[in-house]
């Protein structure tokens, strides 16, 4: 804002544990998403400390950077982000497309994960041609392509019906249960509640000591 520096994460501290299923909530502007976009790779942070799989993020040069995020994390976000000119298999596949797995590997990968997120007849649509729910439910599957460790997702429900945003989150909640993938949910719902280990309140871009309210 001009010369006036903004403090989106002020001074906090944060050790996350594999296999967890953290939820952060708070209100819009409360740093969740900044958070979420530092631990991600998305962000650096201008000060402290940053690890994530045993990576200092706030030491690595950019070409590091985009390593870790296709390597190590999932991206699950609100918009879905989908190429719109690609069908459903093309989308989820190309992530490993991007890097040196051999093509028919990564498509064969993608049919996997199709089916695990029962997409199989939604192969050869665009996403135009596709619900909101499957269009999520391939984005998180595009998300898992690359065998990430950590999930993070901003907010995955938001554009969802109440009806499917629940089917999408237990779909979450089997990853992390079933396949052991850390999670790490920012979300205004409190859907996810349950299946959180934790729940942290984020305010001003602090960790709050009180139950968060919306």
């Amino acid at each position: 804002m001009g010369g006036l520096p903004v403090r989106a994460i002020d001074n906090i501290a944060l050790e996350v544990g594999a296999g967890e299923f953290l939820v952060l909530k708070g209100k819009s502007g409360s740093g969740k998403s900044t958070l979420l976009s530092l631990i991600g790779g998305l962000d650096r942070p201008s000060s402290g400390a940053l690890s994530v799989s045993g990576i200092d993020l706030s030491e690595v040069n950019p070409t590091q950077l985009a390593r870790f995020r296709r390597e190590h994390v999932g991206f699950i976000f609100q918009g879905f982000n989908l190429l719109p000119t690609l069908s459903v298999l093309e989308n989820v596949a190309l992530p490993a497309l991007l890097t040196p797995t051999h093509a028919q590997d990564a498509y064969e990968k993608a049919w996997e994960l199709l089916r695990l997120a029962e997409l199989e007849q939604r192969a050869h649509h665009k996403p135009s041609e596709i619900s909101g729910g499957e269009m999520q439910r391939t984005a998180i599957a595009r998300a898992l392509i690359n065998t990430p460790a950590l999930i993070i997702a901003d907010e995955p429900t938001g554009n969802l019906d109440s009806k499917t945003g629940q089917r999408i989150l237990n779909f979450i909640q089997e990853l992390n249960r079933d396949l052991g993938r850390t999670v790490i949910m920012a979300t205004h719902s409190s859907d996810a509640d349950a299946m959180a280990h934790r729940i942290l309140c984020l305010v001003d871009g602090r960790f709050a000591q009180t139950v968060c309210k919306e």
